[in-house]
C-alpha cells in the first residue's frame, strides 16, 4: 500500500508546524543555548579543560530585575537569564518579546534544588506562628512548578509545561523529555532549563555538618523539530539523536551508542564514575568534556549543561578537528544512584 502523503497539517499538530509534516516524524534539533554561571558567559565556556570560577555566586548584574522579577525566589531568576539568553540565540525573541506563536514552545525545567529555601522558610513559619505566620506572596513559590511556571507567564510559553526533580539524571531526563515532545507532535519547540541555587538552606540540607561545593546557576538549550527549523530559514547546531535511561550507566550508554559506536566528545557523569574509568559499553572515544571536574555539584543542571556544552563542540568544526561528529552525554550511575540516563547527540 502506498504511504499516505500530508498535503496539510493534521487534526491535533500544534500550532506553527509547517504543512506537509507527518505527526510522528519530527527530529528535535538545539537551536539555541544560554548559560548563567560564574566564570562562563556562554556555552563554549563549558569546554575549559580548567575549572570554572563556579564558586559562588551568579552577580546581580546577570539576573532579571524589575517588577516581574520582584519576589522571585533564586532558582528562577537564574532560570529567567538562562531562558532570555537561550530563545534569543535561537532567534525565537527579541526585543518586542516572542516571534512565534506562544502556543508552539514549551517548557521543560530540571531542578533538584530549586525552591527547598522557600519551602523551608514556609514550613517553619507554619511551625512557629500557624497560617498566619505564612507571607502571602511566598505561598506561590513553594509550588514545585513555580520556576517552569513563572518562565512560561514571563515569555509567554503555552506549551507543555512541567518540573524534572529526578535525582542525578534529571537534566538528561528533562533533555529526553523535551526531545520526545517536539518528535511526536506535542509542541514544535521546547525551552530547557536546568537551574540549582546556591543558598545556606540548600548547603544545609545537601551537605549537613560537612562544607559541600554547589552550583549557583542555570543553563538552557532550545529543542526544534527539524520541520520548524527549514521552515524558518533557522541553523540548527545539534541534533538529539538518541535518549535512554537504564538501571546501570554501562548498559544506558550502551544503548544511546548502539553497542559501541565511536564517540567524538564523551561528557561523563558528574561523582565517582570519571572519564579515566569509562564504562565498558562506551567503546573509543575522542574529547572528554568532565563537568565534575570543572564545576561544583550541579545535581539537577549537570544534564542541560552538557548537552549545552556538546551543542557547542558540535557546532565548532575547528574544536572537533577529526572527531567523530558525535557527542555523549551521561549522568547517574553512581553507587547512590538509582539509575543512569545517556544522550547522544550529532552535528545538525
Amino acid at each position: 500500500m502506498a504511504s499516505e502523503k500530508w498535503t496539510g497539517t493534521p487534526p491535533g499538530t500544534p500550532p506553527g508546524t509547517p504543512p506537509g509534516t507527518p505527526p510522528g516524524t519530527a527530529t528535535a534539533m538545539v537551536t539555541g543555548t544560554g548559560v548563567v554561571l560564574p566564570g562562563a558567559k556562554d556555552a563554549a565556556d563549558l569546554l575549559a579543560p580548567e575549572p570554572l570560577e563556579a564558586v559562588g555566586r551568579v552577580g546581580p548584574e546577570r539576573l532579571p530585575s524589575g517588577r516581574g522579577a520582584r519576589k522571585k525566589d533564586r532558582a528562577t531568576l537564574l532560570a529567567l537569564a538562562a531562558a532570555a539568553l537561550a530563545l534569543t540565540d535561537a532567534g525565537l525573541l527579541d526585543d518586542e518579546g516572542l516571534c512565534v506563536p506562544g502556543d508552539t514552545v514549551g517548557t521543560v525545567v530540571s531542578s533538584n534544588l530549586g525552591n527547598l529555601d522557600t519551602v523551608c522558610r514556609v514550613v517553619e513559619s507554619l511551625s512557629r506562628d500557624g497560617t498566619a505566620g505564612v507571607s502571602a506572596l511566598d505561598l506561590p513559590n513553594a509550588s514545585s512548578n513555580v520556576i517552569a511556571s513563572s518562565v512560561a507567564i514571563r515569555f509567554g510559553l503555552r506549551g507543555a509545561n512541567f518540573t524534572l526533580c529526578n535525582g542525578a539524571t534529571s537534566g538528561l531526563d528533562a533533555v529526553g523529555w523535551a526531545a520526545l515532545a517536539v518528535e511526536t507532535g506535542r509542541v514544535t519547540r521546547v525551552l530547557v532549563i536546568g537551574v540549582e541555587p546556591a543558598n545556606a538552606v540548600v548547603e544545609r540540607l545537601a551537605g549537613g555538618d560537612a562544607p559541600v561545593r554547589l552550583l549557583d546557576g542555570s543553563g538552557a538549550v532550545v529543542l526544534e523539530s527539524s520541520a520548524s527549523v527549514r521552515a524558518r530559514g533557522r541553523g540548527a547546531r545539534a541534533t538529539v539523536a538518541r535518549y535512554t535511561r537504564r538501571r546501570d550507566l554501562t548498559t544506558a550508554v550502551g544503548v544511546a551508542t548502539d553497542g559501541g559506536a565511536r564517540v567524538g566528545l564523551w561528557l561523563p557523569p558528574q561523582g565517582e564514575t570519571r572519564a579515566e574509568r569509562a564504562p565498558a559499553g562506551l567503546g573509543e572515544f575522542g574529547d572528554v568534556c568532565d563537568l565534575g571536574r570543572t564545576l561544583p555539584s550541579a545535581s539537577g543542571a549537570l544534564g542541560v549543561l552538557q548537552c549545552a556544552a556538546a551543542t557547542a563542540w558540535l557546532a565548532d568544526p575547528g574544536r572537533r578537528h577529526n572527531a567523530a561528529p558525535t557527542a555523549l552525554a551521561a549522568a547517574g550511575g553512581g553507587a547512590t544512584d538509582d539509575a543512569a540516563a545517556a544522550v547522544l547527540l550529532t552535528t545538525a
